[in-house]
């Protein structure tokens, strides 16, 4: 069931007056026109909690107040500060675009939202949101929060990621955009409050919601199926033998390629399938290490977008020289660890084994 679009008045006018009194305007990154901070925070958040966010988002500022620091630092003090917060591709792109705004735009942040989506990791409805909190640009987002807003308010059924559902999803953002230019930046973020704090994906609030008295999944009482789920599809499982290699010089790790699962972060090197009783001659064959003892420590599973990966980490302690041959491999001492640029689930191994 569906029902006819509101004019973008009644619609836009209640989600303002509503944001006026019960939004959100003490966020960190709020109550500034600075395109870097915006910026920052809007990468940050794709995919993450604004609680898990700030803690991460102020740490970040403390290091790179703006773009030409970010931009002239190197990627792996970037990872390092990014480490833990997941979707590390953002980092990558995040320093790459801080690097192109000073060779292609003179250090200067592009204005307009079209120019912003060429800049790496800038996707049409996070240039739109820069855009419109940094420039007052009039343009809409599509966030997740704004597709279950749109998806309950107007019954739109199919899965939001569906091409087609989408491009009716974003016809619809464009509709009901308020004409006053000057409140598009308080807009914007009503919609992200409204998602977020009300129009949650379980339980939502409907009582305290502004634009609740029309919203086709409240009155039908389907805010329990719309927006519709993802097609189910069965999660692979993948298994990894990784080795915790121990020497006196701390931890050897190895670092990652540029691109694909915990890009260009140090790991622990993954040992080969086969035989485990050749791991020590394996070893000494690849690293130059020869191993004095070893133990299998505690497995842990590790849950990725597309796939869950289970981990048996393995310790080895070791006789081996500072030096190591190949510019991918580092040691890293324990008490060096917190700053290095390192994949979640092996932080938690090598915080399981410090507090050992």
């Amino acid at each position: 069931m569906n029902t006819p679009p509101l004019p973008a008045t009644s619609f836009s006018r209640r989600l303002l007056d509503w944001h006026a009194c019960h939004g959100r305007h003490d966020l960190p990154w709020q109550n500034t026109r600075d395109p870097y901070r915006i910026w920052l925070s809007e990468i940050m958040l794709q995919q993450t909690q604004v609680d898990t966010v700030i803690r991460y988002y102020q740490r970040f500022l403390e290091r790179f107040a703006d773009l030409p620091t970010l931009a002239a630092a190197s990627l792996d003090e970037v990872l390092g500060l990014w480490s833990g917060l997941g979707y590390y591709a953002r980092a990558r792109n995040l320093h790459r675009a801080a690097q192109t705004v000073m060779s292609e735009h003179g250090g200067v942040f592009p204005q307009d939202a079209e120019t912003i989506t060429s800049l790496p990791g800038i996707g049409r409805s996070t240039a739109a949101a820069i855009a419109a909190f940094a420039f007052g640009q009039r343009g809409a987002i599509l966030d997740g929060n704004v597709k279950r807003v749109l998806c309950r308010h107007q019954g739109i059924e199919g899965y939001p990621g569906e091409k087609v559902v989408e491009n009716r999803l974003w016809a619809l953002a464009e509709s009901l955009l308020p004409e006053d230019a000057g409140a598009i930046g308080a807009y914007i973020q009503a919609q992200m409050d409204l998602g977020a704090t009300l129009c949650t994906r379980t339980r939502p609030a409907c009582e305290g919601c502004p634009v609740g008295a029309d919203c086709v999944a409240r009155t039908t009482a389907r805010t329990d199926v719309l927006p519709t789920a993802r097609p189910r599809k069965s999660i692979p499982r993948r298994e990894a033998r990784l080795a915790v290699i121990l020497g006196e010089h701390g931890f050897l790790l190895e670092r990652r390629p540029p691109s694909g699962i915990w890009g260009g972060l140090l790991s622990l090197p993954e040992l080969p399938e086969g035989n485990p009783d050749d791991d020590a001659g394996w070893l000494a064959r690849r690293y130059g290490v020869r191993v004095l003892d070893h133990e299998a420590l505690e497995p842990l599973e590790h849950v990725f977008t597309h796939f869950r990966l289970g981990i048996q980490p393995v310790l080895f302690k070791t006789q081996a020289t500072e030096h190591v041959a190949e510019a991918t491999l580092t040691w890293v001492s324990a008490n060096t660890l917190e700053e290095a640029g390192l994949p979640t689930p092996v932080r938690k191994i090598l915080g399981r084994l410090n507090r050992r």
